[in-house]
């Protein structure tokens, strides 16, 4: 990893630190679930980065992968709040989450899953197995009387790349695999009171290009065009329905029907647990030394 890849990885977890900061800042009882994500995307700009995935705001028994539509009409009231964001500069990224509990009943749970991650960064140096990390994470959340989300798991964060090797499993999997120098990766616990099992459910409206293929229809390569300035990084259907209305959607379903790009529909816990989410970045540099990028 040379100088600029490294500061640009530290530069884009201190915004991603800041944006959270704001972000949760602004998820109080009776404000609206779609500006909050918008002022957490423009502030992103402003401090000096990019969105390296949309703004993801999820409630209760949803666990990842909700993203606000246009007319989107949810008001924070009672709900369990996972805020999760990412930042890029330079294709370098941050990734980190929080939850903020607006019922007063899942203080404990959001503690798991704080803790959790705490815990999994004191086992962080060069060598350790993945598996040990998540057995911490594991045994942590199980001490509060919860359980992990095992389909959920921490990721390699790579130049451009969200969701790279290696996988941080959120339980014990016996993965021997060990850290190295030179990796970037996220650690992203989920706690539960359900049976720790998250599934695809609902509309999608977070996509991804997948392949690129030549189109025919005019509307659809106007719209290409666009999602390609996203680099290959996750976006919104709401960042397509702002500048294009409803051709947008039109050309979304032509581009999945041809596989060019690939839908991210919600992900709930099967058995309608509610859900906790924290995640912070980490940066091994190729001395051995570890950064934690996205910490304040």
């Amino acid at each position: 990893m040379n100088e600029q890849i490294k500061q640009d990885f530290i530069k884009a977890g201190k915004i991603s630190a800041e944006a959270l900061e704001y972000g949760k800042s602004l998820i109080k009882k009776g404000n609206s679930l779609l500006e909050t994500t918008e002022l957490i995307e423009k502030k992103i700009f402003e401090l000096g980065g990019k969105p390296a995935f949309p703004v993801q705001i999820s409630c209760d028994d949803i666990a990842a992968h909700f993203c606000a539509i246009e007319d989107d009409t949810t008001i924070f009231e009672n709900q369990v709040v996972c805020l999760d964001l990412g930042v890029h500069v330079n294709g370098a990224i941050g990734d980190t989450a929080y939850t903020i509990d607006l019922s007063g009943k899942y203080d404990d749970l959001v503690k798991a899953a704080q803790k959790a991650l705490e815990e999994a960064l004191k086992v962080v140096v060069v060598g350790t197995e993945l598996r040990e990390i998540g057995k911490t994470i594991q045994d942590t959340i199980k001490s509060y009387g919860f359980n992990p989300v095992r389909n959920l798991s921490g990721h390699g964060l790579g130049l451009y790349d969200i969701h790279t090797s290696p996988t941080l499993p959120n339980f014990d999997n016996g993965d021997k695999t060990k850290l190295t120098k030179d990796m970037t990766f996220a650690i992203e616990p989920f706690s539960t009171t359900g049976a720790g099992v998250v599934g695809e459910k609902g509309h999608p409206t977070v996509f991804m290009m997948q392949h690129k293929k030549p189109v025919r229809s005019p509307i659809t390569r106007e719209v290409l065009k666009e999602i390609e300035s996203y680099e290959n990084l996750p976006f919104a259907e709401r960042w397509l329905t702002r500048k294009f209305g409803a051709k947008a959607n039109f050309a979304l379903r032509e581009l999945n029907q041809l596989s060019i790009i690939h839908q991210f529909p919600p992900l709930v816990e099967t058995s309608k647990g509610i859900v906790a989410q924290a995640e912070h970045s980490i940066m091994i540099d190729d001395e051995g030394n570890v950064f934690v990028t996205t910490s304040l």
